[in-house]
C-alpha cells in the first residue's frame, strides 16, 4: 500500500535543522517510538506529506523543507514582554513553571491555543517568544516508511484526541509539546 490520502503511516526519520555545512539533530522519530499520523487530515505539514506521497513500507526519503515550507520565519514581534501578574497562581508567581527555558501553553485574547517560550524572567515582566521553536529553519529530514494501512476505529479516535486537545503518536519533545515539529 502507498502513502497517500487518508491512510494510517509510520514513519523514523532523522530530523537535522540548519544549513549543510553546519547541522545540528534536532529529532528522531525512532522504531521504538515513530511517527504516526494520518495522511491529508492537516495534522502535518503539508510539504512534509508532499514529499512521502506515493512511498510504500520500505522505502526511505530524504528531502528539505525551507522555512516558507515549514514554520516561516521568525518575526520579532511575536516576542513579547507579558506583565507577571498574568503568570499568577492564587495571588503568587508561579516560579516553578515560569522560568527561562520553559514552553508554557497560552491563550491569546481571542481564545487561540499557543505555546509560548520562556526568554527571560525580569523583576516586573516575563519575555515570551511565540514564534514557533522552529521558525526560521530549514528542516532536514531523513527517514523511512515503516508502515502504511487503512486506519482502524481505534486509530482514528487517537489522531482525533491527538489533534482536539492532547499528545498522540510521536513525542516531540525537542520541538514544542503538542505542536511539535510536524504540525
Amino acid at each position: 500500500m502507498r502513502v497517500s490520502k487518508n491512510k494510517f503511516v509510520t514513519v523514523t526519520y532523522d530530523l537535522h535543522v540548519g544549513d549543510a555545512d553546519d547541522r545540528t539533530l534536532m529529532e528522531s522519530a525512532t522504531p521504538e517510538q515513530p511517527l504516526k499520523f494520518i495522511y491529508g487530515i492537516g495534522a502535518m505539514l503539508e510539504a512534509f506529506e508532499k514529499n512521502l506521497s506515493g512511498l510504500e513500507p520500505g522505502d526511505r526519503f530524504e528531502f528539505s523543507l525551507t522555512p516558507e515550507q515549514a514554520y516561516g520565519q521568525r518575526i520579532e514581534e511575536n516576542v513579547v514582554d507579558l506583565p507577571k501578574s498574568v503568570f499568577m497562581v492564587d495571588g503568587v508567581f508561579d516560579s516553578e513553571r515560569v522560568k527561562e527555558g520553559a514552553t508554557l501553553p497560552m491563550m491569546s485574547a481571542e481564545g487561540q491555543h499557543m505555546n509560548g517560550s520562556v526568554l527571560e524572567v525580569k523583576d516586573d515582566v516575563v519575555v515570551m517568544d511565540f514564534n514557533h521553536p522552529l521558525a526560521g529553519e530549514t528542516l532536514h529530514f531523513a527517514g523511512q516508511v515503516a508502515d502504511v494501512h487503512e486506519p482502524t476505529a481505534e486509530e482514528l479516535a487517537e489522531m482525533e484526541q491527538m489533534m482536539h486537545g492532547g499528545c498522540g503518536g510521536h513525542d516531540h519533545d525537542g520541538c514544542g509539546g503538542c505542536d511539535g515539529c510536524c504540525h
